[in-house]
C-alpha cells in the first residue's frame, strides 16, 4: 500500500493513497494513532485491516489534501555515497570497499512539495535522484539475510548537494547540510508492493522534463539488504530512520559543461513503483 502523512481540516494524519484518494487510517482502523512512527510499529498487521476496510470506504480525493513529509522527524537520517559504479567513475573516486554512509539533519530536509533553496553563497546545487529505505523495526547487529525483515517500505529522495561546498574537504556534511536542500516523498510504498530490497526499479532525474539520470536500482554494489546489516553494526536502527541509497550516474557537476540547478527550475524524481518526487528551485531570501 501506499502510506503517507497528510492535512485535512487543518489536521495532520496519517492516511493511505489508493486510486486517486486518500483514507485517513483512524477512521478505516479505528484505534490506529495519527503518528506515523506507531503506523510503522504496527507493521504490515495495520495495513492488511486498512486494505481490508477500503472497500466501501468514503476517500478524499489526492488534490484536496496537503501532503506531508512522510516522516515528521526521523530519528536518523542516513545517506550512502558512492553505490552505483558509474557515478564512482564519473565522479573520479575510487571504488569503496565498504558503504559510504554520511547524514543529514533536519533543517536540510523539506516535504515533497517544499521548495529547494539554492543558497546565496553557492550557485553549483546538484541534484541526485535516490531510492530511500524506511526502517520498520528495531535492528542492531542484524544479518544481511534478515536485514530486508525490517524494511517497512520505500520513497524518493534528491539528495540536493552544493558541490563546491561538499568538495572542499575530505567530508561531506557542509555540501549535504544546506538548508531545504532534501525533498523526500511524496508517499511510502510498503515494502510487499515492491520487489525484495528493490531490485530492478527504474530511476531518474529530470531537470525541466529533460531526463539527466537514468539507471536502475538493480546496478547498486552494496544492496539494500548489506547497507541495513552495515549500518546496524554502527548504530541501532529504529522505526521511522531512514536510509537513502545512493545515486546514479549522469549529476550535474560530472557533465560538459557542467548543468546546476536554478532558480525556476523543475527537478523530479522518478522510481518505478513509486510516486513521482518534484520540486521548484527558489532564491534564498
Amino acid at each position: 500500500m501506499q502510506v503517507l502523512r497528510f492535512k485535512a481540516a487543518g489536521q495532520e494524519r496519517v492516511g493511505v493513497l489508493d486510486n486517486g484518494k486518500v483514507y485517513d487510517l483512524a477512521t478505516l482502523v479505528p484505534g490506529t494513532s495519527g503518528d506515523m512512527i506507531s503506523v510503522l510499529r504496527a507493521g504490515p498487521a495495520l495495513m492488511e485491516q486498512a486494505r481490508d476496510a477500503l472497500p466501501g470506504a468514503e476517500g478524499v480525493s489526492l488534490e484536496n489534501v496537503k501532503i506531508l513529509s512522510p516522516i515528521e522527524r526521523p530519528g536518523k537520517f542516513i545517506c550512502m555515497g558512492l553505490n552505483y559504479l558509474e557515478h564512482v567513475k564519473e565522479g573520479g573516486r575510487d571504488v569503496p570497499d565498504y558503504p559510504t554512509l554520511f547524514l543529514r539533519v533536519q533543517t536540510s530536509l523539506l516535504p515533497p512539495d517544499g521548495d529547494i533553496i539554492l543558497p546565496k553563497v553557492s550557485e553549483k546545487l546538484d541534484f541526485e535522484a535516490e531510492l530511500l529505505v524506511i526502517i520498520g523495526k528495531e535492528a542492531h547487529n542484524v544479518s544481511q539475510a534478515e536485514a530486508l525483515d525490517y524494511v517497512y517500505g520505500y520513497t524518493a529522495f534528491n539528495d540536493g548537494s552544493l558541490r563546491d561546498y561538499q568538495r572542499r574537504t575530505t567530508q561531506w556534511t557542509a555540501g549535504k547540510n544546506f538548508d531545504a536542500t532534501g525533498p523526500y516523498g511524496p508517499v511510502i510504498v510498503t515494502a510487499d508492493e515492491l520487489p525484495a530490497g528493490a531490485v530492478g526499479l527504474s530511476i531518474r532525474s529530470r531537470l525541466n522534463g529533460e531526463i539527466m539520470q537514468d539507471g536502475n536500482t538493480s546496478d547498486l554494489m552494496f544492496s539494500v539488504a548489506r547497507i541495513i546489516s552495515y549500518a546496524s553494526e554502527v548504530m541501532t536502527l529504529e522505526p521511522g530512520d531512514v536510509i537513502a541509497t545512493g545515486t546514479p550516474s549522469g549529476v550535474g557537476f560530472a557533465r560538459n559543461p557542467p548543468v546546476f540547478m536554478k532558480a525556476g527550475d523543475l527537478i523530479e524524481i522518478e522510481i518505478e513503483g513509486i510516486p513521482t518526487l518534484s520540486n521548484r528551485i527558489v532564491t534564498a531570501t
